[in-house]
């Protein structure tokens, strides 16, 4: 045994090492090498296959001078070829393992590209044991045409509007390797653009009968419609739209199918404001200082939900009292989304409220914004201490025959900037105000409100909801409705001696001195103390020396 081993060993052996050894076909086995005769006892050193297979049109005839394309592996260059009268394909001499993409294509029909592997087990013997058979491969023809009319959210022509169609799949292939797969792509896209009547055309696209027939009725047309710019802004105003139908549905409605676009905001949402440096522009509740202040010089930020017609942004700006517009510019950007309006120079300072009035409308719904906000001068990371800057009392006499602080008139005390006053009316732990001297008998503390007395004043907020009265039965009308902040730079107490009959004397008022006694309200819980529109407690006393008359009301001329 062993010796006939040796004698069939032997040959291979010369063949392999001689100088004779001549391999002209390149099959991988010495030229004149007759046994063995089959792939599974000699394994060629360079192992060779073909590619092979049949293109039909959907009718399943035979497509005869179709192009067939190969790469094979990471090849530049392509092979090309094409198919003969029967629809069929050939290409020898590929590489055992390699991976191969193959293009087919005809004028008048759909293009498919399709990969798969040639078997690594490629010989010469016997002759198929490398083939990879594509096919049969079933193309579909591009003479079916889709229709589609564009209607603006408004309920015109959507003219100038581009859009994508995709039919698919537009082809099939069959591989019939046990060990092999295959990836097959399939698909027909086309561009067009609707035109002055809204009207949107493909052409040249599988028709629907055909597709749904030879895809078992899977196949699909896929719509994208792209964003429309019809101003040229940047900003669409009519969103995009996707649809996907079934070729099968395609056949069942061929009519022309009305595509309502949408907006860039849904139809029927109200216009908002979705951001601002105002924060009650975006709603009421938004009502906290540090979140509705303005700088000195900066504009107020205004971006809304959907686009804004041009002109149609009016602003009116008014102080803490509404007694007088004050200076204002609007302008609009980013296509109505956004806008600005800017106070006149100097208009807004550090520490003062302002009341604001906008309204607009919107170019996609036609509704209205109408709002009324405030919002305080300054700056959120930079707060400055609170004082008293005037104390005035309202003479009551008419006419005064001497303007004396009498018992029961009202004083009003100004802040510098706008305080919170965390008790309402009636709370008897109120802030207290304190007369040094109440009653002129120089004996300090003997009388309620008198400093060094345990009972003072209560001081009460008394912000402004329209102006100041000036003319008797003529009252001063607000610039607009004006809203409370609960914050106020203007504060109240009445004068009185709390015993009318016998009423502390009269004295010139600015001759007094007060003090508003915070530090008596002693160690507190935050939300039960004053604070500034930065948020500062207020803790320290405050004095004012001298007040100032604000006249009776005179009768009307």
């Amino acid at each position: 045994m062993k010796k006939h081993l040796v004698m069939a060993v032997v040959p291979f052996l010369a063949l392999g090492c001689g100088d004779d050894f001549k391999d002209e076909n390149g099959d991988g086995i010495a030229d004149g090498v007759r046994e063995p005769d089959n792939v599974t006892v000699v394994t060629p050193a360079t192992p060779k296959g073909t590619v092979s297979g049949q293109v039909l049109g959907t009718d399943l005839k035979p497509l005869a001078d179709a192009s067939v394309e190969i790469t094979i592996g990471s090849s530049d260059e392509p092979l090309a070829g094409t198919t003969d009268a029967k629809g069929n394909f050939e290409f020898k001499g590929v590489p055992a393992g390699s991976q191969v993409l193959l293009t087919f294509s005809k004028t008048g029909y759909a293009t498919l590209r399709a990969t798969s592997e040639v078997p690594s087990s490629a010989g010469n013997v016997p002759i198929n044991n490398a083939n990879v058979s594509f096919g049969p491969v079933t193309l579909t023809r591009l003479d079916g045409s889709l229709r589609f009319l564009l209607v603006t959210p408004q309920g015109r022509p959507a003219a100038n509007v581009r859009a994508t169609l995709e039919a698919s799949p537009a082809g099939t292939v069959v591989l019939k390797n046990s060990d092999d797969t295959t990836s097959v792509v399939s698909t027909v896209v086309v561009e067009a653009t609707s035109d002055e009547q809204g009207v949107l055309l493909f052409q040249n696209i599988p028709t629907a009968q055909e597709l749904a027939r030879f895809t078992n009725q899977t196949g699909q047309y896929r719509l994208w419609v792209a964003p429309t710019d019809s101003n040229g802004d940047g900003v669409p105003e009519i969103n995009g739209y996707v649809d996907t139908y079934t070729a099968a549905s395609v056949v069942a409605s061929s009519t022309t199918r009305i595509l309502n676009l949408p907006a860039s905001q849904t139809n029927g949402q109200s216009l908002s404001v979705e951001g601002s440096n105002v924060a009650m522009l975006r709603g009421a509740a938004n009502r906290e200082p540090l979140r509705n202040m303005v700088r000195p010089g900066e504009p107020i930020y205004l971006y809304f939900n959907q686009p804004i017609q041009q002109n149609s942004l009016f602003a009116r700006l008014t102080d803490e009292y509404a007694k007088e517009s004050l200076p204002v510019t609007v302008a609009i950007g980013n296509g109505g989304y956004s806008a600005t309006i800017t106070p006149g120079a100097s208009t807004v300072q550090a520490g003062k409220e302002y009341n604001l009035s906008v309204r607009a409308v919107s170019v996609e719904t036609g509704s209205i914004y109408d709002r009324t906000a405030f919002f305080f001068g300054g700056d959120p990371g930079s707060g400055t201490p609170v004082t008293i800057v005037e104390g005035r009392y309202q003479e009551t006499l008419i006419p005064p025959a001497v303007q004396n602080l009498n018992d029961g008139e009202k004083v009003y005390l100004t802040f510098s900037a706008p305080v919170w006053s965390p008790f309402g009316l009636g709370d008897g732990r109120r802030v207290q105000v304190f007369f040094e001297d109440v009653n002129n008998d120089g004996v300090p503390g003997n009388v309620v409100g008198e400093l060094g007395n345990p009972n003072g004043f209560p001081l009460t907020i008394d912000e402004p909801t329209s102006p100041y009265v000036t003319r008797a039965n003529q009252p001063e009308r607000p610039v607009f409705q004006i809203d409370t902040s609960d914050y106020s730079s203007r504060y109240s107490f009445i004068y009185t001696s709390g015993n009318p009959s016998a009423p502390y004397p009269a004295f010139q008022p600015n001759n007094v001195r007060l003090v508003v006694a915070f530090s008596a309200l002693g160690n507190r819980a935050i939300n039960e103390t004053y604070q500034s529109i930065w948020g500062q407690p207020i803790t320290g006393n405050l004095t004012v020396n001298g007040i100032t008359v604000q006249p009776a009301t005179l009768p009307a001329p």
